[in-house]
């Protein structure tokens, strides 16, 4: 009989110590009062993030579904990722970190970008601060892989002054490239690896190209790089079927 009375009194003790916690909880001073925004804020301003998501919250201090809250500002344009802690007694305190952009990802009309991680997220193109993104464009799922490739593409023309302004990856895995003078180039299929050798080989002897013909860099119209020991181009105001021989190399 004392093991089972000891038994009910701590059953009661917990459901006491329950219910005074339920009680606790929900008194006026825990509340939520306001939450405080930290982090990036360059595209939300800080009062209208709160006023956009504070309609939905729901709770007190201690109840409030912090999960839901993040969720609440992740779903805001710009932002992507957002920690959410409390603030004894009746606050919470949220930091959030923005998209970067680094480049469109899509056709001219879409209003998607891709962040510095490869992400492709959705925004206002107008609120775009950085000039001259480039475009990317590829298979869905696929941005990572494409923003990875003009990594280490961009630098190869930059480096020559006919900068790489946009690139693409064709559902066939062929990758194709326009420059900012409006050349386009066919760079084929393959890694990383096999377009870098392929794309250096040709800017090497790009310059030999356009001095035997007296043009510059930015005279350069297309280029196919698919050719397995070479590349075919072609030149503003020079014929294919000039007298000194075709444009190949």
């Amino acid at each position: 009989m004392n093991t089972t009375a000891a038994v009910l009194f701590l059953a009661f003790a917990g459901l006491a110590v329950v219910a005074a916690g339920r009680w606790v909880s929900r008194l006026p001073l825990f509340d939520l009062q306001g939450i405080s925004v930290t982090g990036d804020v360059n595209h939300n301003n800080a009062a209208t993030l709160r006023a956009n998501v504070a309609p939905g919250l729901a709770g007190t201090f201690f109840t409030v579904d912090l999960a839901r809250v993040r969720s609440a500002f992740e779903a805001v344009p710009w932002v992507r990722h957002a920690v959410v802690r409390r603030e004894f007694p009746n606050r919470l305190r949220v930091d959030l970190q923005e998209h970067l952009p680094v480049a469109y990802w899509g056709g001219e009309s879409e209003s998607r970008l891709i962040n510095a991680q490869g992400e492709v997220f959705e925004a206002n193109v107008g609120e775009v601060e950085q000039e001259g993104l480039p475009r990317l464009s590829g298979p869905e799922g696929q941005s990572a892989e494409v923003l990875a490739m003009y990594r280490t593409l961009a630098p190869l023309f930059q480096g020559r002054d006919i900068p790489l302004e946009q690139l693409d990856l064709t559902g066939r895995g062929s990758w194709r490239a326009r420059l900012d003078t409006g050349a386009s180039l066919e760079l084929g299929r393959g890694s990383v690896d096999d377009v870098d050798a392929r794309t250096q080989r040709f800017l090497k002897t790009l310059t030999q190209v356009t001095s035997r013909y007296a043009r510059p860099l930015q005279a350069l119209e297309s280029a196919d790089l698919r050719y397995e020991n070479g590349y075919a181009l072609r030149l503003r105001g020079v014929s294919t079927l000039a007298a000194d021989g075709p444009k190949k190399k």
